[in-house]
């Protein structure tokens, strides 16, 4: 019998990911953790604690499954962006991105738990992106459209916010919330594949 595939995660965004390289989900448990980041700690470092810890808080409760658990961390230099709580919120990080270069870490990692085996696997990938220099309009507009709120960075790439980057280096998938060529490779590994009729 196959494990159940869980992921540690209430993303839509991830939730889509999954969906689109024929991974079907038997549970969605979200894991409810804190995630300030620890002091010094690099944005590389906090999303994979995060994705880690994510994984293991639903490996401590359930008897067995594969776990997704996942952390993306928008970073400028090396501040870590927060996610967009108000429109202001959205309008200082479009001021802040406006012709800059910043990094993308999503963290993840998955654990395999069944009576004979307990595996953990993780990875953080990285991918870098550039907006246009916005203006004044430009800004206020994206603003009105409120789809950054909840996002870590003040947007979201599979918006209107794809038509401001003038250069993307990496994975998009990554920047979206999941990278796929790692997570597939990983659960592949744990002995996971997606079966095609």
């Amino acid at each position: 019998m196959e494990l159940p595939i869980i992921l540690a995660s209430a993303s839509p965004a991830r939730l889509r990911l999954l969906k689109q390289i024929g991974i079907t989900l038997d549970q969605v448990l979200p894991a409810d953790i804190d995630e300030t980041e620890l002091p010094k700690e690099s944005p590389r470092k906090l999303a994979k604690r995060l994705a880690i810890e994510k994984a293991k808080a639903i490996a401590n409760v359930i008897d067995k499954g594969i776990i997704i658990g996942a952390d993306t961390v928008p970073t400028v230099g090396r501040s870590i962006m927060r996610k967009a709580v108000t429109e202001d919120d959205i309008r200082k990080s479009m001021e802040l991105l406006s012709n800059r270069r910043h990094r993308i870490y999503t963290g993840v990692c998955i654990i395999k738990k069944d009576k004979a085996e307990y595996r953990t696997l993780n990875r953080v990938v990285k991918s870098t992106l550039k907006f246009k220099k916005l203006s004044k309009t430009e800004i206020d507009y994206y603003c009105t459209l409120k789809e950054g709120i909840g996002n870590a960075g003040g947007y979201t790439v599979q918006g209107y916010a794809e038509s401001y980057i003038s250069f993307l280096s990496g994975s998009f998938s990554n920047i979206v919330g999941l990278p796929l060529f790692e997570t597939m490779n990983m659960l592949n590994s744990v002995g996971f594949y997606v079966h095609h009729k």
